[in-house]
C-alpha cells in the first residue's frame, strides 16, 4: 500500500469544505484508492511550517497511485488545491511512502 500525504498552506479565509469533499469523492471515481482522510492542523508541536491543513490518500499499490496522478479527476481537484494555496504550488508539500 502507498500513502500519499499532502500538506497545504491555504490562503486565509479559504473554505476548505468543498475542496475536501471533492477530494473524498475521488475514492469513488478512481480505482485503487482505499482511503481518503483530510482535516485542519491541530498539532500543538508548532512544527507545521505554516501548513494549515493536510490530507492522505491511500492506494492499494504504486501502480494505482501512478494511475491516479495523471487522472483527469485528480487533476481537477489538484487545480482547486493549488488555486486555494497561499503561493500556489509553493504552498503545497507532497510525500509518499510504502505502508508495511
Amino acid at each position: 500500500m502507498i500513502r500519499h500525504a499532502v500538506f497545504v498552506r491555504f490562503k486565509p479565509g479559504t473554505d476548505v469544505r468543498p475542496i475536501f469533499a471533492a477530494l473524498r469523492a475521488l475514492k469513488g471515481k478512481i480505482d485503487g484508492i482505499t482511503a481518503v482522510s483530510a482535516g485542519a492542523d491541530s498539532s500543538p508541536e508548532g512544527l507545521q511550517r505554516s501548513n494549515t491543513h493536510g490530507f492522505t490518500v491511500d492506494f492499494k499499490d504504486a501502480a494505482a497511485r501512478d494511475a491516479y496522478l495523471p487522472h483527469p479527476e485528480h487533476q481537477k481537484v489538484g487545480a482547486l488545491i493549488v488555486a486555494a494555496a497561499e503561493g500556489g504550488i509553493n504552498g503545497v508539500t507532497v510525500v509518499d511512502w510504502e505502508m508495511e
